[in-house]
């Protein structure tokens, strides 16, 4: 799984649209086929595959410690759907918060467990999506 790293593919990505949501977490998909921006995701001796990118605003996660626990949650959660994945560029962007109160840790088990459950969720639906026809 390759990396989106610039600002012209997260927003080439997101221009792409919607394809799940949770609570606190969007997926949006760019099909990269004959049709979409390919030099923006080109990479060399690259037969194709999926790209990923995670957007964590400050908005949202407060804490640099929250924000990059969030990505790693995010990026471990995409390596296991990643097999059923289509070829295409994916952004999983935080659009809320965890409540503090509940999750008062930076780096809880427990917000951990709830962050990845829900990224479970949004992988699955975007799955079972591409999957009806």
């Amino acid at each position: 799984m390759h990396r989106l790293k610039t600002r012209p593919q997260f927003q080439a990505a997101m221009a792409g649209g919607t394809v799940s949501r949770t609570a606190h977490f969007a997926l949006h998909r760019l099909a990269l086929d004959s049709t979409g921006p390919q030099a923006l995701f080109a990479v060399a001796g690259s037969q194709g595959g999926a790209w990923l990118g995670a957007m964590v605003p400050k908005r949202w996660a407060r804490r640099a410690v929250t924000r990059n626990a969030i990505k790693r949650q995010i990026y471990a959660v995409a390596r296991v759907f990643e097999p059923g994945m289509p070829h295409a560029a994916h952004v999983v962007r935080l659009r809320t918060g965890f409540d503090r109160k509940h999750f008062v840790s930076a780096t809880s088990d427990a917000l951990k467990r709830a962050v990845r459950a829900e990224l479970e969720q949004l992988f699955a639906a975007a799955e079972r999506r591409e999957r009806a026809p």
